[in-house]
């Protein structure tokens, strides 16, 4: 009997806003700014027709207008091309940032949030196959996981326990304080309990996994011996001949 897989991580799909300010490319300066301040967001995807996002438009862009407004000196000093070009930029086509930094519904919060921190963008546009727009996910949206219920994050360590890594809850104790997970007990070899560890650590909204596991044998040699770089569940029975 094949076991019920137990979703380790939220995924963008969780956690995105579906009601998304967009604007059309041919959208005026003007209306954007009313689009973007009417509606308390710092930026919008630019979409075409067919609701593929071309682009993404954000204060920082629209800023660089105003930063120029009536300042000779400024406009002269202003120097990369990009820049001054979208100070005299009046439609949205023009005031864009494109490539658009992207993400898809299915991707990890983990994965949106490394995406976010490495492209240095506050929100990003979330799209389906075909690059259409189907929701936009921010840093506030990703830290959403971290709301979870202390009891909720408990169940879910639990049931990962038994589902997943085949181990039977009673023999492990979870207790669950802010999101930070205490895991004691015993378990059948040293390398579980890090497995243990490991996985718990990578479950929605934990913030930190404080191990106080025991085992009852030290298999460490053994699996360095085998050159598992990762141990898995499965790797683990095989080589105490389970």
């Amino acid at each position: 009997m094949t076991t019920p897989k137990k979703k380790t991580q939220w995924t963008v799909d969780e956690v995105m806003t579906r009601d998304v300010v967009s604007v059309r490319p041919d959208t005026s300066y003007r209306e954007v700014v009313d689009a973007l301040v009417g509606s308390g967001v710092s930026a919008a995807p630019v979409v075409d027709a067919d609701g593929q996002v071309l682009g993404v438009v954000s204060e920082a862009d629209l800023l660089h207008k105003i930063e120029a407004a009536g300042d000779e000196r400024h406009r002269r000093l202003i120097g990369v091309r990009r820049v001054a070009a979208k100070a005299q930029a009046r439609v949205a086509a023009d005031l864009m940032t494109a490539p658009a930094v992207v993400v898809e519904p299915t991707a990890s919060v983990a994965a949106a949030a490394r995406r976010l921190e490495s492209a240095q963008v506050k929100r990003m546009p979330v799209v389906d196959a075909d690059q259409r727009l189907v929701g936009i996910v921010s840093r506030r949206d990703l830290l959403r996981i971290h709301t979870r219920p202390d009891s909720e994050i408990a169940a879910d360590v639990t049931d990962h326990l038994l589902r997943r890594l085949w181990i039977d809850p009673r023999t492990v104790t979870v207790a669950v304080a802010d999101g930070v997970v205490t895991l004691s007990g015993t378990v059948e070899s040293r390398s579980l309990a890090g497995i243990v560890a490991d996985h718990t650590a990578a479950l929605a909204g934990v913030v930190e996994v404080v191990d106080e596991l025991t085992w009852e044998r030290d298999d460490s040699e053994l699996v360095a011996s085998r050159g598992y770089a990762f141990a898995t569940p499965e790797r683990l029975l095989r080589s105490s001949g389970g």
